[in-house]
């Protein structure tokens, strides 16, 4: 029971600078120092202990990025209680099966999303104990939902240590985006933590003087771990922004003196496409720290906002085969290590282009691939080893789901990262109806390999996406081909004429009924 927790890592960078700041809430501009969230932490832990939760229990926050949700799942962990980090976009169907999977004996949620917990109120297990938090705009709304309000609860609670020793390692939940299906709650364990956020403080130059603009949703690892773990665990400052603005992106970091920013997704791209404005020559950012930059927009970024360095890096919150590329070569998040293969044991690995099954050699262990093949990432695993672990999801299922056996060797077991989907349909956001079909076949046949090539292409007025600007692919699969469910332009690749063509209804039954071959 005397592990290293985050809390007792963050009482001790507490401990060596109480009145710096530790978190700025851009929307309010209100300041947190490291010994104000250390107190309202407190505050929260003893709130839990008096709610009557014990070590292993689960809350459910359903909240938008605050200092408070910080607060909220730190104070949790001091006693043992998991936090289920709920995306604050969700809604019905999405939000019950989130709060489902982790069981929650409470929920605490923000005032402004009261309707939305009205609307799946009657489907909501009973024994849930329900708290508000924020300004409350419908005091009747809230008595409706049986909510009591935790706000002033906490203001009462004391601010002193718990008198608790943690003995478990799990920290909190985290959801996957739900791109391809419902979002699945991995474990992030509290050494799995620690990893993440010292991987990024080390790998990419940060100082214990930094400032970091986080634009990120705080429900998702890349902005509570790479993030805040800079905060809790190396005493940087992070600002928190509640909603990414690409108008007031620059603005602010000159504003808040931020030295680094992280970005995921399209947030480069979407900085790009804005007009030049005098804050793009003040601000003071050296260092940007994400994932998913592609090659064409890494230079142009670097170049026009001068910065210096791009920690760009690949691992999903739960996998044990993390990425990162510490020589700054463009396009690439990572390498594998040739030289020491057994320190760090992740390989690239071939699988069957249509079902994405993994080829098994004559001794039945994976392939590896080479240079340039594509294939999946796959990373050994080894309980006892916190860079090996694969701690998994809720849903036991799920977590044997992604795991494949006799992968290096006869009889090991390894994760698998997976390519979710099919490369059968491309959506493309075309409001105005500019988009070229043929001259868009002939770029995709430029790029990709005549199986990646999209065999139906969609063209529709916008793209659904998540908080971390990926785009939810669930309602466009339901929908699929068909073209009586949308009133979308749909094509499909007529192989033999060598060009898209439009998709009719008889042409829809023939390829269905297998009367028309792809």
């Amino acid at each position: 029971c005397n592990h290293s927790s985050i809390p007792s890592l963050f009482s001790a960078v507490v401990a060596l600078q109480p009145h710096k700041p530790a978190l700025i809430d851009e929307a309010t501009g209100e300041v947190w120092s490291f010994k104000d969230l250390q107190e309202r932490s407190h505050a929260v832990a003893h709130w839990a202990l008096q709610q009557g939760l014990v070590e292993g229990d689960v809350v459910a926050l359903y909240l938008g990025s605050c200092p408070m949700l910080v607060s909220l799942w730190l104070g949790l962990a001091m006693v043992g209680v998991e936090a289920a980090l709920i995306n604050h976009n969700l809604r019905q169907s999405s939000l019950l099966h989130c709060v489902a999977v982790a069981q929650p004996r409470a929920m605490v949620y923000g005032a402004e999303l009261t309707r939305a917990v009205l609307e799946v109120k009657a489907s909501l297990e009973p024994s849930m104990g329900l708290f508000c938090t924020g300004l409350q705009e419908d005091q009747r709304a809230r008595s409706s939902l049986g909510a009591d309000h935790l706000d002033p609860m906490l203001a009462c609670s004391p601010t002193a240590a718990p008198p608790y020793t943690l003995c478990k390692d799990r920290l909190f939940l985290i959801y996957t985006s739900g791109t391809t299906g419902m979002p699945k709650a991995a474990i992030v364990v509290h050494s799995r933590y620690y990893r993440i956020a010292a991987f990024g403080f080390h790998s990419f130059g940060l100082r214990g003087d930094d400032v970091i603009y986080n634009c990120l949703p705080l429900y998702h690892s890349a902005g509570s771990i790479m993030g805040v773990g800079q905060c809790l665990l190396f005493g940087l400052t992070v600002v928190i922004k509640r909603k990414f603005s690409a108008r007031c992106f620059w603005d602010d970091c000159v504003t808040y003196k931020c030295t680094a920013i992280q970005y995921i997704g399209e947030i480069c791209r979407y900085l790009l496409a804005q007009e030049v404005r005098p804050s793009e020559a003040k601000h003071q950012v050296r260092v940007a720290i994400g994932n998913g930059l592609r090659p064409t927009v890494w230079e142009k970024f670097v170049k026009r906002f001068r910065i210096r360095r791009v920690g760009e890096f690949y691992g999903a919150t739960e996998c044990n085969c993390s990425l990162i590329n510490i020589d700054g070569k463009v396009g690439a998040c990572g390498f594998s290590s040739r030289i020491l293969p057994n320190f760090y044991p992740i390989r690239l690995v071939r699988v069957q282009e249509d079902s994405m099954e993994l080829i098994r050699n004559a001794q039945g262990l994976c392939v590896r691939c080479t240079p340039g093949e594509p294939g999946v990432l796959v990373g050994r695993i080894d309980q006892t080893d916190p860079l090996r672990r694969f701690d998994g999801y809720v849903d036991s299922e799920s977590t044997a789901h992604k795991i494949a056996h006799s992968v290096f060797t006869a009889g090991d077991s390894a994760y698998v990262s997976g390519v979710e989907g099919k490369a059968g349909m491309a959506a493309i956001a075309d409001a105005d109806r500019q988009v070229d079909v043929g001259n868009f076949l002939r770029a995709a046949e430029k790029a990709l390999p005549s199986y990646a090539l999209p065999v139906f292409l969609r063209l529709t007025s916008t793209l659904d996406t998540t908080g971390t600007f990926k785009i939810l692919k669930m309602r466009l699969r339901q929908e699929g081909f068909d073209p009586g469910l949308s009133t979308d332009p749909i094509f499909y690749l007529n192989s033999r004429a060598g060009c898209y063509e439009a998709l009719s209804p008889r042409r829809y039954c023939d390829i269905t009924a297998g009367r028309e071959r792809l």
